[in-house]
């Protein structure tokens, strides 16, 4: 089944300059801004500017040149708000839901980087 990408979905909305958001670093393949509902003290968004639904759409289809891009901005945020191990930060997590298992909620890839706190375990183990 090929992906189908909504270009009414919030994350292109903001691309297209019709939602404003807190940029935190705009490439030409990448933009990463502040969450409008936080989890951690460091919470930033990374999304493709291409037309990409998930992480294996992302990985699958995109052009060299945009993932280099994507994953050296990644590096960048990390750098920038402190959470980077390179530099002496305590760490982060990248996070990144697809589809209604992952519980994804718009349906353009996006990575989430958080961090500025302990974050405790990712997931709990089912009952049972």
């Amino acid at each position: 089944m090929p992906y189908s990408y909504d270009d009414e979905n919030i994350f292109a909305k903001i691309l297209r300059g019709d939602i404003p958001n807190k940029t935190v670093l705009d490439t030409d393949h990448t933009l990463a801004f502040e969450d409008i509902d936080p989890k951690a003290p460091v919470h930033v968004l990374v999304i493709p500017k291409g037309r990409y639904v998930s992480y294996d759409h992302f990985a699958a289809e995109a052009s060299d040149t945009e993932i280099v891009d994507f994953n050296r901005a990644v590096a960048e945020i990390c750098r920038m708000t402190g959470v980077d191990l390179g530099s002496g930060g305590a760490g982060f997590r990248a996070i990144s839901n697809a589809g209604s298992d992952g519980v994804q909620e718009v349906p353009h890839y996006h990575l989430h980087i958080l961090g500025g706190r302990p974050l405790g375990r990712m997931l709990a183990r089912p009952p049972g």
